[in-house]
C-alpha cells in the first residue's frame, strides 16, 4: 500500500519551499530554494517573477524526485509573502519586476493619503492601515510613473496565485489576499465598488481576480507544469491564503480567540475575532477569512529576522552557525548593558505597532565600555520588544504560541518569556506556512472535511518557555526605555532619511 502525502509550498521572500508531509503530520522530504529580492537607491525592494517560479519548480522537482513509487501524492497547498504588487498580461507572463512588501518607493504617497482621507478609506472598507507596500498604493504609484506596465496588466497575482498560475493556469485569489486590495472585510461578500474609485484606481478593477475560499479547489496539474516539476499531471491544487494566516491554521488556531506570533523576514502577532467590529487597534490591519464575518487582526512589525541577518554579516560572522552566534550573545547580560536597539531598518519604514514611512534603526545607550557582545545580544532584545509592544497592543492573553525562523532562536524565546512573565509555546517541527498549506490543501482535494481535524492531524509536538521571573523586571526597565528612546528620536527620522536618498 503507498504512502500517501500531501505538498505544501511556502513562497517567501527571501527563500522558497516545497515539504512533503505523510498524514502522520511528519516531513518525508523538503526542499529549498533562495530568492533574491532587488534593492534601490529610492527604497525600492522588487523581486524577479519568473525566478520566484523557478526556485518553486526546481524544490518541486527536488521533492518528486525523492518520492519513490511507493508514494502516492495526493494534493498540492500554497501560501506565500503577501502584500506587494504582482501583475501578469494576458499571457500570463510577468508585466514587471514585482515590488513586494518592503518596498518603500511610495512613502511620500502614504503621507499623502494619510492627509488626503485615501488612507481613511482604505482603512474603513479593507480594514487595512496604509503602508508604501500596499497594492492599492503600488497600483497609483506604478500608475504615474510607469503607465505602460499598468496599461499590459490584465490581473493581480500575489506570490502564491502567481505559482499556482504557473501550476494550473488559473487566475484565482483567497479571502485574506483579496483582503489586501479592495475585499470590504465587514462583509466579505466581495469586492468594494467605491474604494477604487475613492482612490483614483477605477482601472484597477479590471485586474481582480475571482476569490475562493481558502480550502476550495484551485485547478489541477497541468502537462507543462508536470513536465517542469516532476508533479503527476491533474494532481489537484488548493486555493490556499497568506503566509500570516496560514501559519495558524498550521499551529491549529481556527477559532475565535486563537492567537500566535511569527518571527521571519517579518514580525506577525495576530488573533482571530468575530468580527471587524471587534478590532482592538487602529493600527493593525485585518484580513478576512472566508469563514462568515471571522477576520484575523494582525500587526506586523517590518522588523525581524533580517536585523539578525544584518548584524551577522556586519560583525564578520557568517561563516558561523546560529547556535554559535547565539551563545556569543548569551556572553552578554540581560538588557544588554545598557544598550537599546531599534530594529527599524526595512526600507519601508515601519507599520506596527506605529505607523512611519521613515523609521530608521539605531542604538541608543552606548558607552566606551560597550562590548561587540552587547551591541549583539541588544539587536535579540529589540527584535523581540518589537513584538512585546504588538502583543500588548492586540490584548493578547494567555500563552504565547509562536512560529518562524526567527523562533527557533531558544534566545529569542527566553526574552519573550522573560519580558512579558508568559509561557511561550514553539512548535517542534518547521515550517507552520507550508503545514498550514498542506492542510488546507487536503480539504480542497476532498481527503479530509473538517479544518479542525485536518489540522490536528498533521499537527507536531511543541517546547515550552516558561518566565525566568528574576529576569523579568530588568527586560521590563529595558522594554520601557525602548519606547521612551523611539519617541524622542522619531521626530528626526524623516531628516535621516533625506540623507539616506541623497545622490
Amino acid at each position: 500500500m503507498k504512502t500517501q502525502v500531501v505538498i505544501g509550498i511556502d513562497g517567501g521572500t527571501t527563500a522558497v519551499k516545497a515539504v512533503a508531509f505523510n498524514l502522520d503530520g511528519g516531513i518525508v522530504t523538503m526542499a529549498h530554494r533562495n530568492v533574491p529580492v532587488i534593492y534601490g537607491s529610492r527604497g525600492e525592494a522588487e523581486q524577479n517573477m519568473d525566478e520566484i517560479w523557478k526556485g518553486v519548480a526546481d524544490c518541486l522537482k527536488d521533492v518528486t524526485s525523492a518520492l519513490d513509487s511507493d508514494h502516492e501524492i495526493l494534493a498540492v497547498g500554497l501560501t506565500g509573502q503577501g502584500d506587494g504588487l504582482w501583475l501578469v498580461d494576458d499571457d500570463g507572463r510577468p508585466v514587471r519586476n514585482a515590488p513586494n512588501w518592503m518596498d518603500g518607493r511610495a512613502a511620500k504617497r502614504v503621507q499623502t493619503w494619510a492627509k488626503d482621507g485615501k488612507a481613511d478609506a482604505v482603512l474603513e472598507t479593507t480594514g487595512t492601515t496604509v503602508f508604501p507596500g500596499l497594492a492599492p498604493v503600488l497600483l497609483a504609484e506604478l500608475n504615474e510613473v510607469d503607465p505602460q506596465a499598468i496599461e499590459r496588466a490584465a490581473t493581480i497575482q500575489y506570490c502564491k496565485d502567481w505559482l499556482r498560475l504557473n501550476l494550473t493556469g488559473e487566475r484565482l485569489t483567497d479571502y485574506t489576499e483579496a483582503s489586501r486590495t479592495f475585499l470590504d472585510v465587514r462583509t466579505a461578500e466581495g469586492y468594494s465598488s467605491e474604494l477604487p474609485e475613492k482612490l483614483g484606481l477605477e482601472f484597477a478593477t479590471r485586474l481582480l481576480p475571482e476569490i475562493r475560499q481558502s480550502d476550495a479547489p484551485g485547478g489541477r496539474v497541468t502537462a507543462a507544469a508536470a513536465e517542469r516539476t516532476g508533479l503527476p499531471e491533474g494532481t489537484p491544487v488548493g486555493i490556499g491564503m497568506i503566509d500570516v494566516s496560514v501559519t495558524g491554521v498550521g499551529l491549529g488556531a481556527v477559532n475565535n480567540g486563537d492567537g500566535w506570533l511569527i518571527l521571519g523576514t517579518t514580525g506577525f502577532v495576530g488573533t482571530l475575532l468575530p468580527s471587524v467590529a471587534d478590532r482592538k487597534s487602529e493600527n493593525s490591519m485585518v484580513l478576512a477569512t472566508g469563514r462568515g464575518t471571522q477576520v484575523l487582526e494582525f500587526l506586523a512589525p517590518m522588523t525581524g529576522t533580517p536585523n539578525l541577518d544584518w548584524i551577522r554579516s556586519t560583525f564578520g560572522y557568517n561563516q558561523l552557525t546560529w547556535d554559535v552566534i547565539e551563545s556569543i550573545a548569551r556572553t552578554a547580560k540581560p538588557g544588554s548593558n545598557g544598550i537599546i536597539y531599534h530594529p527599524y531598518g526595512s526600507p519601508g519604514g515601519e507599520r506596527a505597532p506605529f505607523q512611519d514611512s521613515a523609521a530608521s534603526a539605531s542604538w541608543v545607550g552606548m558607552s566606551i565600555s560597550s562590548t561587540q557582545h552587547d551591541i549583539l545580544r541588544s539587536v535579540y532584545e529589540g527584535v523581540t520588544f518589537s513584538l512585546v509592544e504588538c502583543i500588548e497592543a492586540l490584548e493578547l492573553e494567555g500563552d504565547l504560541t509562536v512560529s518562524g525562523g526567527g523562533f527557533r532562536s531558544d534566545l529569542v524565546c527566553e526574552i519573550l518569556a522573560d519580558v512579558t512573565g508568559r509561557r511561550v509555546v514553539r512548535q517542534d517541527a518547521p515550517e507552520a506556512g507550508a503545514r498550514g498549506a498542506a492542510v488546507l490543501a487536503l480539504l480542497s482535494a476532498g481527503v479530509e472535511t473538517d479544518l479542525k481535524e485536518a489540522a490536528h492531524k498533521l499537527a507536531t509536538g511543541v517546547d515550552h518557555f516558561e518566565p525566568d521571573t528574576a529576569l523579568t523586571g530588568i527586560y521590563r526597565k529595558s522594554f520601557e526605555a525602548f519606547k521612551e528612546a523611539r519617541r524622542a528620536i522619531q521626530p528626526v527620522w524623516p531628516k535621516m532619511r533625506e540623507l539616506r536618498e541623497e545622490d
